[in-house]
């Protein structure tokens, strides 16, 4: 049958969110080595659920056991979804079904990825330009499985001008929950942020909607509720700088410290990378970094992001870590 011919999809799968926060995906940062630390270090009821970077499908459908990898040794009470970014239907239900045979509790789509490489195959926030196709892609997968399928996006390619037009049409696929990145594809990640994008998408559909963009501080979780009806509000950038800002617990330097140390550690034991590798892990987060006072001021951070010696870099945090 062809897909394009069915009049409407079917009822969306619960969502197994057990809080209204959530981690987004990220590339080069949600790997299971970050996330499961986070993930340890919020309850449940603080933060809801997290997803897997996404998984490029392009030429052929991905394999159970790489999905298997995306998804880490560790399990939560918190879902973990794959997030998947793809324009062939065909290669994006197989996939989905062996992210589902691999244990992923939920699919996520990503419409949203503004990097060259995507929009030149037509892949990410390219698809932002024709909201049929994000009707398309969404049902091909709702229809593969039973677990929940949502959607990520930006609020448009060049504008947000028809926010509400491609908010309808991932509800029309059979999307159980659209994550809404307030910015365009062109906005890029520029500081500004336009929540009200957020507030048109949840007023024109039905389904659960997701905030996601400038969220820096835990008050800002349920301020982004309460400005835009968004059931859900998802962290991106504001994880990186703090960790703890599902739960809202304030940490000392000496613990703010540990997690960047067993972060490393962690990498260590998984991957076997060499020092400079993990030591770019860390500091891509320590660009952000706000959490216990590690980074005291901007001269310490831009000392710490210009050495280049790795086991210097983790020596420091090692001693800092000593500290109650």
């Amino acid at each position: 049958m062809d897909l394009a011919s069915r009049s409407s999809p079917r009822a969306p799968a619960r969502l197994p969110f057990t809080a209204p926060w959530l981690l987004a995906p990220m590339e080069g940062v949600t790997e299971p080595c970050y996330r499961d630390l986070v993930l340890r270090r919020n309850p449940a009821d603080a933060l809801g659920g997290a997803f897997t970077e996404f998984v490029r499908v392009s030429v052929a459908s991905i394999p159970r056991a790489v999905i298997s990898r995306h998804l880490g040794p560790s399990r939560f009470a918190q879902p973990v979804g794959v997030q998947l970014m793809g324009n062939d239907l065909e290669h994006l239900a197989r996939t989905a079904c062996n992210a589902v045979a691999a244990g992923a509790p939920l699919i996520d789509l990503n419409f949203g990825c503004p990097a060259k490489g995507a929009i030149a195959g037509c892949a990410g926030s390219a698809l932002l330009r024709d909201p049929r196709a994000i009707e398309r892609v969404v049902r091909s997968v709702a229809d593969a499985v039973e677990v929940p399928v949502t959607a990520k996006m930006r609020a448009g390619f060049d504008d947000a001008s028809r926010v509400e037009e491609l908010a309808r049409a991932a509800e029309q696929g059979g999307a159980a929950l659209l994550t809404v990145h307030c910015r365009t594809r062109a906005e890029a990640y520029c500081e500004s942020v336009e929540w009200s994008r957020i507030a048109r998408a949840a007023a024109a559909v039905s389904i659960p909607v997701c905030g996601n963009g400038g969220i820096a501080t835990h008050a800002d979780l349920e301020r982004m509720r309460s400005e835009t009806g968004a059931r859900f509000a998802m962290v991106g950038r504001g994880a990186l700088a703090d960790p703890w800002i599902f739960s809202g617990c304030t940490v000392s330097r000496g613990t703010a410290a540990r997690f960047l140390v067993e972060y490393a550690e962690t990498m260590r034991a998984r991957h076997q990378w060499p020092a400079g590798g993990i030591a770019a892990r860390i500091k891509q987060l320590l660009r952000y970094w706000t959490a216990g006072g590690l980074v005291p001021d901007a001269a310490t951070r831009t000392a710490w992001l210009r050495e280049r010696d790795g086991a210097v870099l983790l020596g420091r945090l090692e001693v800092i870590a000593r500290e109650p």
